[in-house]
């Protein structure tokens, strides 16, 4: 009894020392903040939580929204026996003593086993494979929580064996409203003392959280704990909160989603002449740590596959920054991603270059081969004479405006379709100049 008594009371104690956002985990899931998407009324993981009939889920989103506290809601409703695994401290060894303790449940008690496993995409590929048979054969039904894309993190075998449900970023006012709620919950860890935020300092916290709302009541905590009472009451103002949380949390991954959909996000408001986004994107990937070259490279693309013959200028000018940037270095080498950025998104836009070599491409690879006319033919070898290679070619440097019509194999406006804006325009006017100008001597 006495043995019993101890553990509770620390138990009690451990309760009461744990983090606050840990002490605010949701316990029903309309304490869950955000995710109506797939947790809102009628919806299908919902309906399937609430029946106690869960399948096997991979749930992924960026940290703190949500995915471990929806875990433990699932874990409180359900029937059946729960288990947590982490991934970064467990192995396979601990995999299969779970899943053979799993198999004698389900033999002699007749009760399925949900096996929580947090940061899954940490699994290598052998302890994922491990996972296979006990969930094919239902001796588990598996939860896993991934930071990172599963179609990239999680084996193909085991994504086609579980439902795939995304979780979301909370929003600001969402992260304010789980503030607020805070600042009232009975376990916030303040006894006999109010706790009052101002708007602006919930707010400020809520922006630097980027949507995380384990950093957000985390910092709230910290501003609690180290704010003196004044007349019994703990004060938070945007000072307060400044100190609490000093640098904003930008959820980038240079190797996962994060760098790619930012990347992706300003190669296309270059293409949409966004200069502002494109700056907006720029300054995310470079403030995050994001490699230089990388993004001058993005702009060299984007200066001929969506500036191209609109403004030839475009490509030197990119490949210019590019060079400068890599021996001028940062912090001044943003000014020349910038200047560069912004050249080409404000320049005239074709893709009929990118456009042109992908249809030729395509032709080459899927089409007739289209010999190499004589006329075109090689003439610097001994017997290429002989061979009548070349024979009947006209040098275009001998005729008016450097211009003969010629055979060189495919018909002109095959693949290069010049479009009407910069200096393409004028391309495209010389190039129907010079069609109009065979019409009438074929006439």
């Amino acid at each position: 009894m006495c043995g019993d008594l101890f553990e509770a009371s620390a138990a009690e104690r451990l309760r009461r020392e744990a983090p606050l956002a840990r002490r605010m985990a949701p316990r029903t899931l309309d304490d869950l903040i955000g995710q109506e998407h797939i947790l809102g009324p009628g919806k299908i993981l919902r309906r399937a939580i609430e029946a106690d009939r869960v399948t096997s889920l991979i749930l992924f989103g960026p940290p703190g929204c949500g995915k471990t506290a929806l875990a433990r809601i699932v874990a409180m409703r359900t029937q059946s026996a729960f288990e947590n695994l982490n991934a970064v401290t467990s192995g396979v060894k601990e995999l299969r003593q779970l899943i053979a303790e799993a198999k004698q449940r389900r033999i002699h008690d007749n009760r399925k086993t949900i096996v929580f496993i947090d940061e899954i995409h940490r699994f290598n590929r052998a302890q994922q494979d491990a996972l296979l048979p006990a969930v094919e054969n239902g001796d588990i039904v598996l939860i896993g929580a991934t930071t990172e894309n599963p179609f990239f993190s999680v084996v193909a075998p085991l994504l086609s064996r579980s439902q795939i449900f995304e979780l979301v970023r909370l929003s600001e006012e969402q992260v304010v409203e789980l503030l607020k709620r805070a600042l009232t919950h009975p376990e916030r860890g303040v006894e006999g003392v109010d706790v009052a935020a101002d708007e602006d300092a919930l707010l400020h916290l809520a922006t630097y959280a980027e949507g995380d709302a384990r950093r957000a009541l985390n910092a709230l905590e910290v501003a609690m704990l180290t704010t003196p009472p004044e007349d019994g009451t703990i004060h938070i103002t945007v000072e307060v909160a400044q100190e609490s949380i000093q640098k904003k949390m930008l959820h980038y991954d240079g190797t996962g989603d994060g760098h790619y959909d930012a990347a992706s996000a300003f190669i296309k408001s270059m293409r949409g002449t966004d200069p502002d986004s494109a700056l907006y994107w720029m300054a995310r990937m470079l403030e995050a740590g994001e490699e230089p070259r990388f993004i001058a490279r993005r702009i060299c693309i984007a200066a001929s596959e969506d500036v191209g013959n609109a403004d030839p200028m475009a490509l030197v000018l990119a490949t210019a920054a590019w060079q400068a940037c890599e021996f001028i270095g940062l912090p001044e080498a943003q000014i020349i991603l910038a200047h560069a950025a912004t050249y080409v998104a404000c320049a005239p836009k074709s893709n009929a270059a990118y456009m042109g070599i992908a249809a030729a491409r395509k032709d080459v690879q899927e089409g007739r081969t289209v010999a190499v006319p004589k006329h075109l033919q090689d003439t610097h070898y001994r017997g290429a004479e002989r061979l009548g290679r070349g024979a009947g070619y006209k040098y275009a440097h001998d005729y008016e405006d450097g211009y003969v019509p010629q055979d060189y194999g495919v018909p002109r406006g095959t693949y290069y379709h010049p479009s009407d804006r910069g200096t393409e325009a004028e391309f495209k006017e010389r190039l129907d100049a010079f069609d109009r100008r065979d019409r009438d001597e074929d006439a």
